[in-house]
């Protein structure tokens, strides 16, 4: 009798087992087949909406071109994020240069990261936008570093060997001032500067006053008992940009010119966390000095550099093109290619500068560009496959 208690339990295990792999198959296909039934939806080497891990397989089945390991031990079914591959689907690498060039009119290309690292040239640049001139396209260049003004800017296109004229160059800085006198700002009041040498010159060329800058890096507070801070109440504007004679004496007086002088503007010329000024490393960029004018102020300024639409909409009406045949080349996703998409540009990120594909593929990614590529000098090189 115990002998028969004992087969039993032996047949209820068994078929215990067998219940359970087949329910699990049946999870697995069901899971499995919603990808695989539409090939067209998968880029080369993506994974399925469902994955299943197995922690030690006697046997694998494969079907529609994955596949799946049969455990006598339960399968960890593991989901994957359906917009992890609907972002992936949304970016192409670059593999057909020609009918991108040949579908736009402008190409609005960034500097840093683009162009240059630093002081140095990235190789290719000066063959491809020779090539880019040859078959007619506008070449535009626009920086969000404010630290030199359109003339300064041309002065070292022409250092690095590149033919480009000023009218082809939009600095953050030449923005500041443009967008001063797109508003009609008026001319008896005064911009205070947190910022560098481009941004007094270009205030200087629309005629606008202004006080700050470099100079002040040298002013120190002395806080004494009793000790107040007197600022220019005929300041109605503080643009702030980046700047590396940036101190406590700036922050203060931005601070009092934003908060006691009704109706004082408050603008940025951009908010990138990090900058090139040597091809060796990344620097803090212009937002970290923003970023001290927001907590001191708790107000939010009015950007007119990338990615902000200010300098798009600018070039398209200064140019007569329509944004559509426009396209955006840079190395950063929250600028650049950011401020193509809001533009309504085609938009090609390049691997030269900031961001990398671990980073362009991270999850934590929302900014997808059209097209990515390692430089922009694969235009040479690149023209096979369907864009």
């Amino acid at each position: 009798q115990l002998k028969l208690i004992k087969k039993k339990k032996r047949k209820q295990k068994f078929q215990k087992r067998r219940k359970q792999r087949k329910m699990l198959n049946r999870a697995v296909a069901s899971a499995v087949s919603p990808v695989s039934s539409s090939s067209s939806t998968l880029l080369p080497n993506s994974k399925p909406f469902f994955s299943v891990k197995s922690l030690s397989g006697f046997r694998s089945s494969s079907f529609c071109g994955y596949t799946r390991r049969i455990n006598h031990k339960p399968l960890r079914l593991r989901m994957t994020n359906p917009s992890t591959t609907a972002r992936a689907m949304a970016t192409q690498q670059l593999e057909n240069a020609d009918q991108l060039i040949d579908s736009v009119e402008t190409f609005i290309f960034d500097c840093d990261g683009v162009i240059w690292k630093g002081d140095k040239l990235i190789e290719g640049v000066p063959e491809t936008l020779d090539m880019l001139r040859a078959k007619g396209k506008r070449l535009v260049f626009v920086t969000n570093n404010s630290t030199k003004s359109r003339k300064q800017y041309g002065k070292k296109f022409e250092t690095l060997g590149l033919n480009v004229n000023e009218e082809e160059i939009f600095a953050s800085s030449f923005a500041a001032a443009a967008y001063l006198q797109s508003i009609n700002f008026p001319k008896d009041k005064k911009v205070y500067v947190i910022g560098e040498e481009g941004i007094l010159k270009e205030l200087e060329l629309a005629g606008f006053q202004y006080l700050g800058g470099p100079e002040d890096g040298k002013r120190q507070i002395e806080l004494k008992p009793g000790f107040l801070m007197e600022h220019d109440h005929d300041v109605g504007a503080v643009v702030v940009g980046f700047d590396r004679y940036f101190n406590y004496y700036k922050i203060q007086y931005g601070t009092l010119c934003i908060r006691e002088n009704p109706g004082c503007l408050f603008i940025a010329t951009n908010r990138d966390a990090v900058t090139h000024l040597t091809d060796a490393q990344e620097w803090a960029g212009g937002g970290s000095m923003v970023g001290a004018l927001v907590g001191s102020t708790q107000r939010e300024p009015l950007v007119v550099g990338k990615p902000s639409t200010f300098m798009m909409d600018y070039l398209a009406d200064k140019f007569g093109i329509q944004k559509s045949q426009i396209c955006m080349v840079g190395d950063r996703l929250d600028t650049d290619i950011l401020f193509g998409q809001n533009g309504g540009c085609k938009t090609l990120l390049v691997l030269s500068g900031v961001t990398s594909v671990s980073m362009l593929e991270s999850p934590e990614n929302k900014i997808q560009p059209d097209f990515y590529t390692s430089k922009i000098s694969d235009f040479l090189t690149l023209n096979k496959a369907t864009v």
